[in-house]
């Protein structure tokens, strides 16, 4: 670790040196969202190596994509088209529940990807081309916060500097500059206008691992949505423009979903606390019910060293959980088919063979948490059809963890069909079952008006099979940070 540390250290303060060489000078809103894989059918293998990674970047604190399909067989990521600059310019970016900046590929960096095969054209930033771009100074308060302190080697005119490395091995560094970020206000029932407002975000000058020319599905940047000050979310929050209260609905059904980050006044949800002090949407599950019963398991195994309570990630597409639960849930599942022959595909997921109805012939499986809110996931979400097998989607976070670790975390497996609303004003998380294709009812803190959102499209030149989307709304928001 201590390595890791002092070879960052040397990176940020090797960069900054670079940099410092380099000839450069309340009310609601919506970004349209839509699924990066929609129509496209993946393997087992696939899926795995998508969780696999997100288990990587999880454990080292960092990357919890928002989104994801619903679907075991499809891999959770989510981007937005927003605008960046005067005059503005289209940027596609994924949207990102762990990480608490945001950032694009920049003019100057030679590792970033040209092209890619999701049917639009990548824009790199260029601060020379925006009326509105500005550096930001190694010694701004914005740069303290980021780095942790004041930046050794930091002298006047220095810009600040920014470096992101994640646990699958991938990393982004740059500098960090100023400019307008546009994007719709709602203005009424379905309706937006044009807003702005000016935010401070990572230029991209070096990338590396998934991030860098070799993706072929790439993105222009990260949209982060964790905790930290940093974050977009947060920015425009201090600035009085939105809260830090979103809410997301992933449609497992028809694809798609909503997601709103605002007041949202119905559906009505109820809502547990998160634990203070955590990188991440933790929350205290008190329970696990198969059908009528309760498994047996002791207080303490849901809070696994520094990772306590169970993380809310609609990034992941499965659920992980600790082996003494997975064990009994696997089991119990199983043992309501006597007859069932069990096998195990890719040596990671328990399989078999059933041809009548899953709904009748498997439990319900229900989650329970502080305050009374339990959540209900059905036959038909945590099992899903594979060559000719129904395969269970839960799985073993011991044996899964890079560490080996046991921990809890639960993905679109579960959220799927649900709004779920994280309320950061009042430190609290909660869902509902809902219908994700329909609409929803978002308030207006400055005038009390409540508008309805719902779903949108983002078209390209792409022909997808499923039209996936997701409004994001900024009225009350919030979008954190989880620097590595």
């Amino acid at each position: 670790m201590a390595a890791t540390a002092a070879a960052a250290a040397a990176v940020v303060i090797l960069l900054l040196l670079l940099l410092a060489l380099t000839s450069v000078s309340a009310n609601p809103a919506v970004f349209s969202v839509k699924y990066k894989y929609a129509g496209r059918q993946h393997s087992l293998s696939d899926l795995k190596a998508h969780d696999d990674q997100r288990q990587l970047r999880i454990l080292a604190g960092v990357d919890l994509p928002l989104g994801g399909s619903s679907r075991p067989d499809g891999l959770g990521l989510y981007y937005a088209k927003i605008g960046i600059g005067t005059p503005s310019k289209n940027y596609y970016v994924q949207v990102d529940t762990g990480s608490d900046i945001m950032w694009v590929n920049c003019i100057q960096c030679r590792e970033c990807p040209r092209t890619s095969s999701l049917g639009f054209d990548l824009t790199l930033y260029d601060i020379k081309s925006s009326d509105t771009g500005k550096l930001v100074p190694c010694d701004q308060e914005f740069c303290y916060e980021v780095n942790g302190g004041p930046l050794s080697g930091c002298t006047p005119n220095m810009t600040c500097p920014y470096l992101e490395i994640y646990g699958d091995g991938s990393s982004t560094a740059g500098y960090f500059v100023k400019d307008v970020l546009q994007y719709a206000s709602v203005s009424g029932d379905f309706e937006t206008t044009a807003a702005n407002g000016s935010i401070i975000f990572g230029c991209g000058a070096r990338q590396s691992g998934n991030l860098g020319s070799s993706n072929e599905e790439a993105l222009d940047g990260i949209l982060g949505f964790g905790k930290s000050n940093s974050s977009m979310i947060s920015q425009l929050a201090a600035t009085g423009k939105v809260k830090k209260i979103f809410a997301h609905c992933l449609d497992g059904t028809n694809g798609g979903g909503i997601f709103a980050i605002g007041h949202v006044v119905q559906p009505k949800v109820n809502m547990t606390p998160l634990i203070p002090n955590q990188p991440h949407y933790n929350v205290n599950m008190t329970a696990v019910q198969v059908g009528r019963d309760f498994l047996k398991l002791p207080t303490d195994v849901f809070e696994a060293g520094d990772r306590k309570g169970a993380i809310i990630d609609s990034g992941t597409t499965l659920a992980y959980l600790p082996e003494m639960v997975y064990e009994q849930l696997i089991s119990k599942i199983t043992s309501q088919q006597p007859d069932l022959k069990v096998q195990t595909v890719h040596d990671e997921y328990t399989c078999f063979q059933y041809s009548e109805s899953v709904d009748d012939g498997f439990p319900n499986v229900t989650f329970h948490f502080d305050n009374s809110v339990f959540l209900t996931v059905y036959p038909h979400e945590y099992l899903f059809p594979y060559d000719g097998f129904w395969c269970i989607g839960w799985q073993n976070s011991g044996v899964q963890s890079r560490d080996r670790r046991n921990m809890t975390l639960l993905g679109d497996l579960v959220l799927s069909n649900k709004l779920v609303l994280y309320d950061l004003e009042h430190q609290a998380i909660g869902w509902t079952e809902y219908n994700c294709s329909s609409s929803i009812k978002v308030q207006d803190e400055r005038t009390g008006t409540v508008h309805l959102v719902g779903s949108h499209y983002i078209s390209s030149a792409c022909s997808f099979t499923a039209q996936w989307a997701i409004i994001l709304l900024l009225l009350s928001t919030f979008l954190p940070n989880l620097l590595n």
